[in-house]
């Protein structure tokens, strides 16, 4: 039996049909779809979502790269069991996903893009909006989606759906090979109608699967701990996409074992876990470098050990370290020349802390104590980081952060991406639950906030949550606070203004760039970026976009605006000037490097102060073989 419908209108039953499962739980795979319609969708995908409203929810987005920015953050919240669609018209609507999709892709989290693409048939060449490259044809700027897709195909005939959507269900629940998934739809065949087997809309469940290890590896990853004295784990993020927090949990209790959480993995233990340490890297605390530095065994679980964690190859620098690296990934299982266990974060954890088990192995109590203490005084200075001895003076960012602190518990969210806010909430943060603490740090991608508080709202409705915001992100992407607005999505925004990127400020001057071009304020007679900041209302701003805005000036002001919007049922803003760290207290400098190169030639002693202190740190760099 046979189906006669549009391309569109049989993509769009085909994905409502479609489910994941793991460990018992099923869940629909495409939860809703997101679409800004042209004249490449409108007719096709837009049509067919009318047609199939019944089966499957839409989602009104204003910029194509926060609609995937919102897809990924419901498919994070969601374990990476669901996730969204997100469909644009051709040309500018379609190459404004390619940030969104790098993002997905980097961080392994699955998002399906619907771009349409130029005609099939080519009835006229060029249409409007396409781009002509003389020595191809069959190239549209929807190619460029290619390095930024874990999948893509274009389907040129509306037979081609069928193998094409099924191949990219696989990636989208491969926990190895997920991520942005692409199929570019000409808006032709969109609206081409095909006889489809009644076969391909039945329902179909795709397992998640849970690898275990290969049992060679499993006792060349027992004897390697067995025989290390100073082992720190470090958790990534695939020990939270492997929902895998109860076994690391179990594994650090039994072993002892230390563990460091990338910013990706933090929140895999609650900060006040014995064995938990804090961040790691450059970003970390002084507890979770210092022993990275003196480690003989590094246990990477999920991380796939980014510049940020190795201090770009400065950090691990014992003699003989090793690296043991659990991870479902081969690629990543063989970094630093590393014994590979490759396996589900989980899994494989739960085998090894039953071999370890059997040998009754558990590191000396000596070194416990020993991190044990240092985690006191990191703590001491969190606090002291915090802490506002005067309520009625301009908070810093750190205070900002403890007043956040203090009002949020277990259930709340936090989301946060680009700036000098990952830095701060990676070294002083206190994670109280498994998922309260979402960083998108992949990819740091400015403006991924905001639309991603959307989608993490759209997962856990029940949760208050987070984004947290600098004044360079907010002007990059506030366009979502309308669609949080329209839908009457609760997300709370708390947005930093301190006049300019204050992150890339802060490195600028230690590299030798003297802070140029990194402030809000208007040109000096000099020519310099110096004189009087901007009057530029961001709370003004907001408000004009429909949310409800609450403006602290102070300390007191900042505790009772965030008590106030955390009870709010409607999209609340609190807009909070912050005063600089320099004057008051601030966070922890940086405890181990980051490599961002230096000029080897410059006139200007600010640059030359700097390369001298750059040759100083890379001659410590070492490759781990």
């Amino acid at each position: 039996m046979t189906i006669r419908l549009t391309v569109a209108q049989a993509l769009v039953r085909f994905l409502a049909a479609q489910h994941t499962e793991r460990d018992g739980e099923r869940r629909r795979l495409i939860g809703a779809t997101w679409g800004i319609f042209g004249h490449g969708n409108v007719a096709g995908i837009g049509q067919a979502l009318v047609e199939y409203a019944d089966v499957m929810p839409y989602h009104q987005g204003r910029n194509e790269q926060a609609m995937v920015h919102a897809a990924v953050g419901y498919a994070r919240q969601s374990n990476r069991l669901s996730t969204h669609a997100v469909t644009t018209s051709i040309g500018p609507g379609a190459t404004n996903l390619v940030t969104g999709a790098a993002l997905a892709t980097i961080n392994h989290l699955p998002v399906l893009l619907l771009p349409g693409d130029i005609f099939a048939t080519r009835p006229a060449d060029p249409v409007l909006q396409q781009l002509e490259v003389p020595y191809a044809g069959d190239v549209s700027v929807n190619d460029c989606l290619r390095p930024v897709s874990k999948y893509f195909d274009r389907v040129h005939r509306p037979e081609a759906l069928i193998p094409a959507a099924l191949q990219a269900m696989r990636v989208l629940t491969d926990p190895v090979d997920t991520g942005a998934v692409t199929l570019a739809l000409p808006q032709d065949v969109q609206a081409e109608a095909y006889d489809w087997p009644e076969e391909f809309f039945t329902e179909r469940t795709w397992a998640v699967r849970r690898p275990g290890a290969d049992p060679a590896e499993l006792a060349e990853a027992v004897r390697a701990v067995r025989r290390a004295r100073r082992p720190l784990l470090i958790a990534g993020g695939g020990v939270h996409h492997s929902r895998a927090e109860d076994a690391l949990a179990e594994f650090a209790q039994t072993t002892g074992i230390p563990v460091a959480s990338t910013q990706a993995g933090k929140g895999s233990l609650p900060y006040d876990h014995p064995q938990d340490v804090g961040g790691i890297g450059h970003t970390g605390t002084a507890t979770a470098d210092a022993l990275a530095r003196d480690a003989d065994l590094v246990i990477g679980v999920g991380t796939r050990y980014t510049d940020f964690t190795t201090a770009s190859g400065t950090l691990f620098a014992g003699d003989g370290v090793r690296f043991l690296n659990l991870n479902i990934a081969p690629f990543d299982g063989h970094k630093l020349s590393g014994i590979p266990l490759v396996a589900d974060a989980r899994t494989g954890l739960e085998e090894l802390t039953e071999r370890l088990s059997m040998h009754g192995h558990r590191v000396d109590e000596s070194y416990v104590s020993s991190y044990t203490e240092d985690k006191t005084r990191w703590e001491q200075r969190v606090d002291t980081a915090y802490a506002a001895d005067d309520p009625g003076v301009r908070p810093t960012q750190t205070q900002v952060l403890g007043a956040l602190d203090a009002v949020v518990d277990g259930t709340d969210i936090v989301i946060n991406a680009a700036g000098s806010l990952p830095g701060d909430l990676h070294k002083l943060w206190r994670a109280r639950s498994v998922d309260q603490y979402h960083l998108e740090y992949g990819y740091s991608c400015m403006g991924y906030e905001i639309p991603a508080a959307i989608g993490v709202k759209l997962a856990a409705p029940e949760r208050p949550v987070w984004a947290l915001v600098g004044d360079g992100t907010y002007l990059m992407m506030p366009t979502e606070i309308v669609t949080a607005v329209q839908e009457g999505i609760a997300i709370k925004i708390l947005l930093v203004q301190n006049h300019g990127y204050a992150s890339i400020g802060g490195l600028s001057e230690a590299v030798g760039g003297e802070r140029f071009g990194t402030a809000y304020r208007f040109r000096a007679d000099d020519g310099s970026y110096s004189a009087a900041p901007l009057p530029v209302d961001l709370a003004a701003n907001a408000a004009s976009l429909g949310i409800r805005v609450l403006r602290a000036k102070t300390v007191a002001d900042l505790r009772s605006a965030l008590t106030e919007a955390r009870a709010a049922d409607t999209p609340t803003c609190v807009y909070v000037e912050t005063e600089t760290a320099d004057t008051v207290s601030g966070a922890p400098p940086a405890q181990a490097w980051w490599d961002v190169p230096v000029a080897e030639t410059a006139t200007r002693p600010s640059a030359v102060k700097a390369r001298e202190e750059y040759d100083r740190h890379v001659a410590t760099r070492r490759r781990h073989l």
